[in-house]
């Protein structure tokens, strides 16, 4: 039993079990509540990806996405319950993976947190979690179009398990990660959260293929819907500052210092990915700026509790300009990536950490009293810390991208749980053929139906689901061939 004791000084003062403290340990409750808070924030980016990974989709697929967001987060989390946190964070963790000291969460409650000795283990806990949980929304992205739910799902749970649970612990358990013990700089998630589900979701688009008719003039992949874009994006900036903020695991100056560099990275990175778009269509293009956005707050992420503002200008239009023009590796690769994962957060990922080793300044790192030499790159003429950043960015990279890949392959191979969907099913679009539902219900050509006389149920038979011949609200009417025809501003419109 914890025995605890709250003093007049908003502080919880309790006993611990730590070798290094004297007994017992005091937490400020103002860095518990900005740590309650930062989770909350990392909660709502969660949804945000699946509005912003809707909105890029044709509408028959978008309810998938959203829906994905919220099941993989479930999904993660009871995953971290069973043995998620421990295999990151236990105290009798090796250089590489914990162990299964806290298996369902024993013991995770008021003893001193792995990361610091600021908070609580649980609300260190919590916290972690949410990061586990985007990771994998964002890797999943991938799946996109052409892949079916149930295995998605279980390819979550085992890639939480295999490849992000390992990367945590040698990135952020103090003390016994490789990474973390070298000297690697990652303040907020450079290689677990965005280099390993760039990866993966670079392996899921080459293991899958491409969509049917992607590269052809028969099918347009256009945003259905922008607003979508938009509004994901502000979810995801809102979020971010306690993605970023949060990380330092204390309400102090270096949290405030990294809620600025997260904001400025992210502004020059959207503008300069609309200015970079602009030359070649002379618009100003809304998609083209919620990316750039994206982009820029990926690569601050790593540095954000180390780095000046004046630096975090160089994140934003280092990362909007690499990222904007790594999203033409798909087409000189021949890889189908819906979502342009692989470009806004593995190459994101890797300009944030490279940067890092470049900017990291140990003044910044002083400002939660921290000794300023834990955080110093080239600007302290700290050289090999480039080096440093360089293997772990690489480690993550290579791990992430040879288990993705087996794990990929097993599950596939276990009947019942074959990850693309049948040609139908893709046709019919993964909302109705996966879920049984639609984001919109929308009378599909009504005008058309009733010029040729023929109106009737825009609801499908059971016939049609069964035989594909539905063709629902986004779909085009079908000559004998079953090939989809229309004018391109149509297509562009409906797909």
């Amino acid at each position: 039993m914890v025995n605890s004791k709250y003093t007049g000084e908003n502080n919880i003062v309790t006993p611990t079990a730590a070798d290094d403290l004297d007994g017992e340990v005091v937490y400020n409750l103002g860095n518990i509540s900005w740590m309650l808070i930062s989770t909350v924030l990392v909660f709502i980016m969660i949804p945000g990806l699946g509005f912003f990974y809707a909105g890029l989709l044709r509408r028959k697929n978008a309810l998938t996405m959203i829906c994905m967001s919220m099941a993989i987060m479930a999904v993660v989390s009871v995953e971290w319950f069973f043995w998620g946190y421990s295999l990151s964070f236990s105290e009798g963790a090796d250089s590489f993976i914990g162990d299964l000291k806290h298996f369902g969460l024993i013991n995770v409650d008021m003893d001193v947190s792995p990361g610091g000795d600021t908070v609580p283990a649980l609300v260190y806990c919590v916290y972690q979690m949410m990061f586990s949980c985007i990771t994998l929304v964002i890797a999943c992205g991938a799946f996109a179009d052409r892949a079916r739910f149930g295995p998605m799902l279980v390819f979550a749970f085992c890639w939480a398990t295999i490849v992000y649970n390992p990367i945590a612990c040698w990135t952020w358990n103090v003390g016994h990660g490789w990474s973390n013990n070298l000297g690697g700089l990652d303040y907020a998630g450079g290689t677990p959260v965005h280099i390993s589900s760039g990866t993966a979701a670079l392996v899921i688009s080459l293991y899958l293929g491409k969509r049917r008719g992607y590269g052809t003039e028969k099918l347009a992949y256009r945003p259905h819907n922008v607003t979508y874009v938009v509004l994901g994006t502000v979810m995801l900036w809102f979020g971010w500052f306690g993605f970023n903020g949060g990380s330092g695991l204390g309400a102090n100056l270096r949290a405030a210092q990294a809620m600025m560099v997260t904001h400025i990275a992210a502004s020059m990175g959207g503008l300069t990915w609309m200015i970079l778009d602009y030359r070649l269509e002379r618009k100003w293009s809304a998609v083209g700026f919620c990316s750039g956005v994206i982009s820029g707050l990926v690569a601050i992420t790593p540095a954000s509790g180390y780095v000046g503002t004046p630096s975090a200008l160089v994140f934003g239009v280092v990362g909007g300009a690499a990222c904007n023009f790594a999203t033409q590796l798909k087409n000189l690769l021949g890889y189908d990536d819906a979502l342009d994962i692989f470009a806004a957060h593995a190459v994101g990922g890797f300009v944030g950490n490279f940067l890092t080793g470049l900017f990291a300044d140990g003044r910044v790192s002083s400002f939660d009293g921290s000794d300023p030499s834990d955080g110093s790159g080239w600007i302290n003429h700290h050289y090999i810390q480039l080096g440093y950043q360089l293997a772990d960015s690489c480690a993550g990279f290579g791990w992430s991208f040879v288990l993705t890949f087996i794990l990929l392959f097993v599950i596939d191979h276990i009947p019942g749980f074959k990850f693309r969907c049948s040609e139908k099913e893709e046709i019919l679009g993964t909302d109705i053929a996966q879920i049984g539902e639609e984001a919109y219900v929308i009378p599909h050509f009504s005008h058309i139906e009733a010029h040729n006389g023929n109106m009737h149920s825009d609801e499908p038979s059971k016939h049609e689901l069964q035989t594909g011949s539905y063709a629902p609200s986004d779909s085009f009417p079908s000559d004998t061939n079953g090939e989809l025809k229309g004018n391109t501003a149509v297509d562009n419109a409906v797909a």
